[in-house]
């Protein structure tokens, strides 16, 4: 068993002995933040492509890939981006596989190191069916963290690149944000992925 074989927010729930509380609008106290002049010029190059290939690659490098390096270049030193990692936590609990992507609050490139921050699981065009693979890489991450002496807030996020669904892991809470952000929400996006490194 590994993170894709959690196919529905439900087994996530289950399988993991997770609390789930779905909010509205979790992440309303977060100040939007204004894309980089790079970061516009990026979208306006890719958006349309990305779409219009509409495979699930073309999305993550086209789309998602330019807002986390943005993340990134915002805390500069302070941030570990890795993309398509093995990410192996806890075979017995079906914790073992690769992850989309990990921001890490370490500036630390060769190896994920403590404490991991933010999970993003890219799905094609469904939401919906990346919430429980992203939610498991959400009991990993905490797990990781806890062995490291680094317990804290995780923070994940499920992407077409398009459309963005944030949540939050506490403990044994699973916080899944009821709003979904659109693109041309990109300040609020920003924010909202800004927001765990801005309490570092």
């Amino acid at each position: 068993m590994s993170y894709s074989d959690f196919k529905t927010l439900d087994k996530a729930i289950n399988n993991l002995n997770l609390t789930l509380e779905e909010v509205h609008k979790l992440f309303a106290q977060v100040t939007p933040i204004q894309p980089s002049q790079r970061l516009k010029e990026s979208l306006d190059e890719t958006l349309e492509l990305a779409t219009n290939i509409s495979t699930e690659k073309a999305r993550s490098e086209l789309i998602i890939t330019p807002i986390l390096l943005e993340i990134r270049r915002m805390f500069p030193g302070k941030i570990g981006y890795f993309s398509g990692n093995v990410f192996n936590v806890d075979e017995a609990k079906g914790l073992t596989g690769v992850c989309d992507f990990i921001l890490s609050a370490s500036d630390n490139q060769l190896l994920i190191t403590a404490p991991v921050i933010t999970v993003v699981e890219a799905k094609d065009n469904d939401i919906k069916l990346g919430l429980g693979q992203c939610a498991a890489e959400m009991v990993a991450a905490l797990l990781f963290n806890e062995r490291k002496g680094q317990a804290q807030k995780i923070y994940g996020v499920v992407s077409t690149g398009t459309l963005w669904k944030f949540l939050t892991l506490e403990g044994q809470i699973l916080k899944v944000d009821r709003n979904e952000y659109f693109i041309a929400q990109i300040e609020e996006i920003l924010g909202i992925l800004a927001e765990p490194f801005q309490q570092q």
